[in-house]
């Protein structure tokens, strides 16, 4: 029989996978810190913890932020845009709004634009709702710091996160849209749906070909999938699939998954296109995985 700390660690085991995740933008650097979460649950002494599930989640979120240093360091010599890593959600992620939107690929960058501390008291207070008291002791600062800090992250984030939450149907469209591109090479449709100010991200991490810096505006955006969207149609196979809680294509080759791509849309037009390439990020696009609040 599983004793007290397995049972609640297994039980709350999802949840500390997003919250790791959501800080991380990594689910393999997010399993890491679920083992450091696990080493340091399996030595506690059980009878002193009041909530069980607010412990755990200040563990995570201590390592989550050591391990953030961590990949600060490891982004600087990334080569090439980096972007997180795509996750097959199961259907439920998709029914919870905000937590779909939270783990999107859009959002995610969104917070790759704050501060370690400010991210974490920011997933922890919009995503999850924990008090202030219980952020305060998972990032070592005081409540009334803490209602500061996420008081700026709030703010920061309002003004580069999409004006609005996209429908399921919306992002079925404008993938829909690069999808008959690739298949029939009429590029018009996805060209239609195009922002000026669109911006797409290739990540290869060095190991695949992709575009090594940003591609900026419809023009060159609309150069590049002029040249690379015949050559996908010729060599792979295209799947409708769901990753981060959103609508996403699944690009194959030889049976093997190749890329993914999401889109991010403000006002109806895909103002961000992102493939993700780097075959060390596309190992959890065959099998769902488990996220909740």
């Amino acid at each position: 029989m599983p004793d007290q700390a397995t049972e609640a660690f297994v039980a709350h085991r999802s949840l500390l996978f997003t919250v790791a995740y959501e800080m991380l933008g990594s689910a393999a650097d997010a399993e890491d810190v679920l083992q450091e979460t696990w080493l340091r649950w399996s030595g506690v002494d059980l009878s002193a913890v009041r909530n069980e599930r607010a412990y755990l989640v200040r563990i995570t979120t201590r390592q989550a932020l050591t391990r953030l240093r961590t990949l600060a360091r490891r982004k600087e010599s990334y080569v090439g845009p980096w972007l997180p890593e795509p996750l097959l959600t199961t259907p439920d992620v998709a029914e919870d709004v905000e937590l779909a939107d939270s783990v999107s690929t859009a959002m995610l960058l969104v917070l790759e634009t704050l501060g370690p501390t400010e991210r974490a008291v920011f997933v922890l207070r919009e995503v999850f709702a924990l008090p202030y008291d219980e952020i305060a002791q998972a990032v070592g600062k005081a409540p009334a710091t803490v209602r500061q800090i996420a008081h700026r992250a709030r703010d920061h984030v309002a003004a580069r996160r999409p004006r609005e939450v996209i429908t399921p149907a919306e992002a079925e469209g404008a993938l829909a849209a690069f999808q008959r591109a690739v298949e029939t090479g009429d590029l018009q449709g996805l060209l239609d749906r195009l922002a000026p100010d669109v911006v797409l991200l290739g990540d290869g991490g060095g190991e695949v070909a992709a575009s090594r810096e940003p591609v900026l505006g419809a023009a060159r955006v609309a150069e590049l999938l002029a040249t690379v969207v015949p050559r996908l149609g010729a060599t792979r196979s295209v799947e409708r699939t769901q990753v981060n809680g959103s609508p996403a294509l699944a690009l194959r080759f030889g049976g093997t998954v190749d890329a993914v791509v999401t889109v991010r849309l403000d006002g109806g037009l895909i103002t961000g296109l992102y493939f993700v390439r780097n075959p060390a990020k596309l190992s959890r696009v065959e099998k769902a995985t488990a996220m909740t609040r």
